[in-house]
């Protein structure tokens, strides 16, 4: 016997977002590929962390986070989604989402559960689930409307599913679920006794009058959902890692544990700084936010057409989805590649998003400083295919 690698190894594999975000640098382009939003921090956030930090809050917190947090959240949630949440016992602050995700399922999944994803979808959640050893199971939306085909949903429920990913508004889609199409999600899950891992994280970024409607809001589903988020998005402090998974104390205080294990807690001065953000800013902030990306994903959809290529308008979130099938190359990983050579501007192959399938799509961030943006758009508008 010879020392190796573990067998999941073989089933992750580097996210191609940071492969064009290398690439993007080698060339010294501008980086719309990851979605590392360089929007201006709020002071309200840094200055209540600086505080903090200062005073001491430096040492290991509760496994599920401090209290001060845990009551943001539960704030905004009574606020916001008009939803009740218990601060002791329903939320657990986690290393970012995604690492509320990931503890989420080693709490609530085992080695073979099938998992409902909804593609095109966000990478981490099936390496997540992958790494677990669930079994991802696939079903497809397709442009130009991202409609979900609820009869492909319920066919693909079997013996073997224990759970369905929602993530809502999307990464990469921008669609925003409609309240009846989140209904039929929740009462398949009702009717199979599954969970819904909901994944919130763009919440406060949707467009065009449309609406965020969590799956929690249903209430005969609501001791089955668990709202995966953080503010990594909101207050653009992506590596700061707060996040969190809110759902019945049933499920959470193992959450919580599967958290102490793997990541012991978040940094605890940063979790004052985002409770303090939490408390502070008012809905104003959170209104300006929406309309001032929606600014930028209105001058992005121009950029895009202006070079011929046919982006998806989104609903929500910060990225489109561009149809790129008249840039030369192969598949998708190809044309983004050209697309970097002709004008310097990074995007993620549309691959990256399906488990086959999106080799005429790629995929534009455009939470970006509006000076950058600009840039990147003008460069865009220049290309001719």
């Amino acid at each position: 016997m010879t020392i190796d690698l573990s067998q999941r190894c073989a089933l992750i594999v580097q996210s191609e977002i940071r492969n064009m975000t290398l690439e993007c640098n080698r060339v010294g382009g501008i980086n719309l590929a990851q979605g590392v939003c360089d929007t201006e921090t709020p002071r309200e956030v840094i200055e209540a962390a600086h505080r903090a930090a200062l005073d001491g809050v430096n040492a290991y917190t509760r496994y599920d986070g401090l209290p001060v947090l845990r009551q943001a959240i539960a704030r905004k949630f009574r606020e916001f989604n008009r939803l009740e949440v218990d601060p002791e016992g329903e939320i657990v602050c986690s290393a970012g989402a995604t690492g509320a995700f990931y503890c989420a399922c080693m709490a609530l999944l085992n080695p073979g559960d099938e998992v409902i994803v909804i593609e095109p979808y966000y990478g981490y959640h099936v390496n997540t689930l992958l790494s677990m050893g669930a079994v991802p199971v696939f079903v497809s939306m397709h442009p130009p409307e991202w409609e979900l085909d609820l009869e492909a949903v319920k066919e693909r429920v079997g013996p073997r599913t224990k759970a369905i990913v929602v993530n809502t508004p999307s990464n990469p889609s921008g669609k925003v679920f409609t309240r009846a199409e989140l209904k039929a999600i929740t009462d398949l899950a009702v009717d199979h006794d599954l969970f819904v891992f909901s994944d919130e994280i763009y919440e406060y970024f949707v467009y065009d009058d449309q609406q965020h409607v969590s799956p929690m809001s249903f209430p005969d589903a609501r001791e089955r959902v668990v709202v995966i988020s953080g503010y990594s998005k909101t207050f653009s402090i992506t590596g700061w890692r707060i996040g969190y998974a809110a759902c019945d104390r049933r499920w959470a205080k193992m959450i919580g544990y599967m958290n102490d294990l793997v990541y012991v807690c978040a940094p605890a001065p940063l979790q004052v700084g985002v409770a303090k953000g939490i408390e502070q800013l008012s809905g104003e902030f959170y209104r300006r936010l929406c309309q001032q990306h929606q600014a930028k994903r209105d001058m992005m959809v121009e950029g895009l057409r202006e070079g011929g290529l046919y982006p998806y308008v989104p609903q929500g979130s910060y990225y489109i989805l561009a149809d790129v099938s008249s840039v030369p190359g192969g598949d998708s990983k190809e044309r983004a590649l050209q697309i970097l050579k002709e004008c310097g501007v990074a995007s993620v192959p549309g691959s990256a998003f399906y488990h086959q399938g999106g080799e005429d799509l790629v995929r534009f961030c455009f939470a970006k400083k509006d000076d950058v943006l600009k840039a990147a758009c003008d460069r865009l508008s220049r290309l001719r295919w």
